[in-house]
């Protein structure tokens, strides 16, 4: 079996790890001209996290991962007004949690890839020509291939979705947000942030930095918005938006790098009635984004990558393999979207009534014995989906 894949980032690289392993050939094709610096910190934690131990993987995960102690709100002061504890979310989740760049993820599943994937940046799908038994793709860089099968693992705005399935706006929900993540050096923030991810606890709109191995650090910001439109330069609305924030944000926005070097975008879900038409079929976030509201995009979309490989192989048809990977990642993955909407006033208060309520649960929930409450509104169920795949068993919640 040969196998197309639109897109090198997390989900796409894990999705050509596991195929090669289990000795697919793969193709895997970048717009991009290398490999995307631009993220943010994420916990990694969930189906995915199974998935990259049973590729390995897990041991250089860890490698690169970052130690959090607690998460913590600040005023404009930069005095604490509640937190939460990480090692209480670990001791939730039973120790399986990481703190990790999306970069650093996706450079570990990277370098990991058998020789045998061919990844071609600068190549990104221009044009998809189902042939029935087969699929024709074209890149950018005016080649063409044949392949049994073009997977699209290319993010929110899916060029593969677009061009086989329609435009994005028939799909995408629009949360109410917009978020933005960029890399600077300042000393004295970094001393005051230490091993702690420190957040503005304001109500509308929120900034929050991590500090990084390198005496760098990774601004995250947040806002509410009607409008999904993106800004022709991110700087400049940043510095507009988050301008009025006090503490470490003005310091921070005056050292942020120019937009090309800044992450920016909508908050958003993608929902579909089928991921798969003919030759092609979409994982992670082209067709099931979840949102960092959810806070489990990449895990999620490695876990479909993983299930998807896993059922390609074993299956006796693609036609069957693609319906058994939906029948088993859609519950998944619409309980988590209906999580993040559900919580979506708590991630971001829209108002300081809202805010303070949020404070006192926070503060309730550091009590002995709460974590996993806590846990459990954040995350939503706990699903062995990569477990119950490799023991044959049907997908189950616990």
């Amino acid at each position: 079996m040969k196998v197309a894949i639109c897109g090198a980032g997390i989900t796409g690289l894990a999705l050509a790890h596991r195929l090669a392993t289990l000795d697919v050939e793969v193709v895997v094709l970048e717009r991009a001209a290398g490999p995307r610096e631009q993220g943010y910190m994420i916990d990694f934690f969930g189906p995915g996290f199974d998935a990259v131990e049973e590729m390995g993987l897990l041991p250089q995960v860890e490698d690169v991962a970052y130690r959090v102690d607690e998460a913590s709100l600040l005023d404009e002061r930069g005095r604490r007004r509640a937190a939460i504890d990480y090692v209480q979310f670990a001791k939730s989740v039973r120790g399986r949690l990481c703190s990790i760049m999306r970069p650093d993820l996706e450079r570990v599943l990277r370098t990991g890839l058998p020789s045998t994937v061919d990844v071609r940046f600068g190549a990104g799908v221009t044009g998809v020509e189902d042939l029935g038994d087969r699929v024709r793709v074209t890149s950018a860089d005016g080649g063409t291939l044949e392949a049994d099968l073009l997977i699209g693992a290319d993010g929110i705005h899916s060029t593969v979705r677009r061009l086989v399935f329609g435009e994005e706006n028939r799909f995408l929900r629009h949360l109410g947000f917009h978020t933005a993540a960029f890399v600077f050096e300042d000393e004295e923030i970094r001393a005051r942030v230490g091993e702690r991810f420190c957040l503005t606890d304001t109500a509308g709109m929120q900034m929050g930095f991590y500090g990084l191995r390198d005496g760098k650090l990774a601004a995250f910001a947040v806002h509410r918005t009607t409008d999904p439109a993106l800004p022709d330069d991110a700087r400049a609305a940043l510095r507009a938006t988050y301008g009025s924030l006090g503490w470490a944000v003005p310091q921070a926005l005056a050292l942020c790098p120019p937009s090309n070097e800044v992450y920016y975008d909508q908050v958003a879900q993608i929902e579909m009635p089928s991921w798969s038409r003919g030759r092609v079929v979409l994982v992670g976030d082209s067709c099931y984004a979840v949102s960092l509201l959810a806070g489990q995009g990449a895990s999620l979309g490695i876990a479909g990558a993983f299930v998807l490989a896993e059922q390609l192989t074993r299956s006796p048809s693609i036609e069957s393999a693609l319906a058994e990977y939906e029948k088993l990642v859609r519950p998944v993955v619409t309980e988590k979207q209906q999580v993040a909407r559900r919580g979506a006033r708590w991630f971001l208060p829209a108002n300081r009534f809202l805010l303070q309520a949020r404070r006192a649960f926070l503060h309730v929930a550091r009590l002995p014995g709460l974590e996993r409450p806590l846990a459990a509104a954040v995350t939503g169920k706990s699903t062995a989906l990569v477990t119950n795949l490799r023991h044959g068993a049907e997908i189950r919640t616990r």
